[in-house]
Formats: structure tokens, sequence, C-alpha cells
């Protein structure tokens, strides 16, 4: 049985809850990979709205295993408060497992990430403020605190005192905040680890196993392919692979057991935060997208910046990632457009880019050089079949589908789980 990637094709919030949530009853383990509480899903069962932030979206689906991998940085605090909100509206969270090896975010790294980005002033990159960024630094540094190091309580003090040996400094001599005790928290911590311990596992050998055993395993990706730290539009970008590489080192499979990367790519364009973003829109056009799409953040709230569709980046999303299948998103959303532009290449300088440019700087300055389609009127929500839709709604997809890179295999005509329509099955 396969192992496959789900992954992000633009700047995050394409709705890869929804298309988890169409997979979820085909496979056995659903695997956050990267990221941490800085992404949100939302998804929507029947009349039921559910905002996930660190957990897996597969938590939702009945006999689904959900694991949080190495690479995922956990606030544990979060992760706690979401279990609790889901078992209080009866969802089962019993079968959750967590990586001994992913580390956590502290209350030294929120507040690190929040006065960093205060003091980058006009240059901030647009950060939740969640301590993301610094426990990854940690990470990279070699100074950061792995769950498993929660239960020995001389390792953890050990790992503390050398982690805020330096922060403090900064703290105080730099951004003149008060230092933070190394008793304060190892005592939260260690607060945590009993109703930890029985989640905790080795989930790469569980994972392994489970491959090996013939299960169905489908990665998770939080974030999207524009804000990988390596891919995406640094330094605009997260701090983790949220590419389908990333699905490798962030959960220690390896990568000839990967069958299939589905990227999820809405009908038009959105992006929270800084960054270039050449086909934003700051007329009618752009509120009429937030409004009907209801852009904003599922963790921040913020509004979200709209444009339309880029076919570039779409391309270069299923080159680096390998992709299989598309997974279009809120085609619902444009009903009612009388034209819809596509981005088909960029303009540089008087050049013509038909892919997205190398420098920072040409992206930056790059303007959309458009095609335009007629739009629909008729309300497509209870479309099935790819000829339930009206012929422009069908042209449509056809011509992003051709210049996209990949075959659009899954349309969402609608919010709920079931409005969507499937051209081709993504697990066969």
């Amino acid at each position: 049985m396969p192992a496959i990637v789900l992954i992000g094709a633009q700047w995050g919030d394409e709705g890869k809850g929804k298309a988890t949530d169409l997979l979820g009853s085909r496979v056995d383990y659903v695997v956050k990979f990267n990221g941490g509480n800085n992404a949100g899903h939302t998804v929507v069962v029947g009349t039921e709205k559910y905002a996930l932030h660190l957990l897996p979206s597969g938590i939702l689906t009945p006999n689904v295993t959900p694991v949080i991998s190495n690479g995922v940085v956990v606030d544990i605090e979060v992760l706690f408060e979401e279990l609790d909100a889901l078992e209080s509206r009866g969802v089962d969270v019993s079968k959750l497992k967590v990586s001994a090896n992913a580390h956590v975010i502290t209350q030294y790294h929120r507040t690190l990430d929040k006065v960093t980005e205060r003091f980058l002033g006009k240059r901030q990159i647009g950060t939740t403020g969640r301590g993301i960024g610094p426990s990854y630094a940690d990470k990279i540094n070699r100074v950061g605190i792995r769950i498993q190091d929660l239960f020995d309580e001389n390792i953890l003090r050990q790992k503390v005192e050398g982690a805020l040996d330096q922060k403090n400094h900064l703290l105080v001599k730099v951004y003149n905040r008060r230092a933070i005790s190394v008793d304060e928290i190892v005592d939260e911590l260690l607060s945590y680890a009993e109703r930890l311990r029985p989640m905790v596992d080795d989930t790469a050998l569980t994972l392994h196993k489970a491959l090996e055993d013939g299960k169905t395993v489908l990665f998770e990706g939080g974030q999207a392919t524009m804000l990988d730290v390596d891919h995406g539009t640094y330094p605009f970008v997260t701090s983790s692979n949220a590419t389908s590489g990333g699905a490798v080192t962030g959960s220690g499979i390896a990568p000839n057991k990967i069958d299939r990367v589905i990227a999820v790519v809405k009908a038009y364009t959105t992006r929270v935060g800084a960054g270039p973003f050449p086909t934003e829109l700051f007329d009618e056009s752009g509120e009429f997208l937030r409004a009907n799409g209801f852009e904003f953040g599922t963790t921040t709230g913020r509004p979200r910046r709209c444009g339309w569709y880029d076919a570039p980046i779409a391309r270069y999303t299923a080159r680096i990632n390998g992709v299989t299948d598309f997974v279009l998103t809120k085609l619902d959303v444009l009903t009612g457009l009388p034209t819809i532009p596509v981005c088909v290449a960029y303009d540089v300088d008087g050049v013509r880019h038909e892919e997205v440019p190398v420098s920072q700087s040409d992206f930056h300055h790059a303007t959309p050089i458009y095609e335009e389609f007629p739009g629909w009127t008729e309300d497509i929500t209870g479309a099935r079949t790819f000829e339930d839709l009206p012929k422009n709604a069908q042209d449509y997809v056809l011509a992003i589908e051709a210049i996209s890179g990949s075959r659009i295999s899954v349309i969402g005509v609608g919010p709920g789980r079931d409005e969507i329509i499937v051209r081709h099955d993504l697990i066969d």
C-alpha cells in the first residue's frame, strides 16, 4: 500500500485539511512532518467546523492513527489544549503518537520570536510569534529540547541551563526584557511529562513497520511549497521544509517509500504575512475573493492577501515536489466574476519569464502577464461530476491544468467535505 505526501502548492491556506479528510477514510496513518502550531487546517464535517493547528487533520477520522513526527516542533500546552477541545466535542484522540525526537517549543522561544520580530521594524518577516523559528534555530544549533528530554530531569535541566545561558543575556542586554529562570522552564515542562508519556513513540520505526505491513500512510505538510525554508520566497518563509522532501527527513521514512505526491492549490492565490506576491490584488476583485472565500487565517485571524491564479508557481511546485496530482480547491469562490485572469508568465524589466525567477529581486519586481477566461454565474456547489460544471468553469479548469505541470484530479466546489468532484482516484 502507498505512502502519500500531501503538500500545499502556494503560500498555504489552500485547503489541505479538506484534502486530508477526503483521503482519511482510506488511509491508516496521517502524519504531520513539519512546522508547529503556526499553521492551521480548517475542516468542515457536516455542520461542525474544526480548526486544527498542531494536530494532524486525520485525528478527526475514526480508525486513523494520527502521528506528530520528528520534524515537528511541539508547543505542549497548545497540544493539550487542542486535545481537550476535541475530546469535549466527542472526538477520540487516544491513538495519537508523538515522536520522542520532536523538538519542544518553550516559553523563551515564544518570547524571543515576538521581541525579535518587533526589533526588525520595517524588515519584519510576518512570523506568527509562536516560537517556531527560535525552536528550529535551537535544533540546528544543537541546544534544543526534545520530547524525550522531559522524562529525564537531569538532562532536561542541563539543556535548559545551556539554552538560557546565552538567551538571557540577549533578552536582558539587547531587548531590555527580564531574564527567564531555569526552574521556571523546567517545572513547566516536567508538569507535562506524565500526561505526555503514553503518546510518545519511536514514530519512524512505527511508520516503517506500517508500510512494511501494507498500511497506507498519508504525510500531511504544514504551510506550503512557497514557504519552504529552502525552496520558498526566502526570507519570507517558514523555518522548516514544507515540500515533499521534508516528509522524508521529517518522519524518518526512506525516499523510495513515497508513491504519490498530491499538491493542493486554490483556484486563485492567497498569502499571509510579508513577501513578494506577483498577482496580489488591491482593488474590488481582491475584496471579492477575500469576502467570498472567507480569507482570514485559521491560526492568526489575519486577513489574507488575495490574487489571481499563478501558473508559474504551480509549475514550480510540480517540479520541486514531483507532484502526481493537484487538488484544486475553492472553484466556487470564482462564481459571479465576468472574467477570470490567470497569470501565465511574468514580466521583469521588459523580459518575459515563463518560470519563477531564481533571483529574489527579480521575483519581487515581477509583474504578472495574464490571460483572461470567461466566468460563470451558475451555482456549482451541487456539482458532483466534471460534466455538471458550467462549460466556462470546465474550460477554466482544463486551461489551468494544461499549464500547471500535473493533472487536476479533485475539484473543490464548496466548503463541505462532500462538495467535491473526483476526476481521478487519489489512491489506486
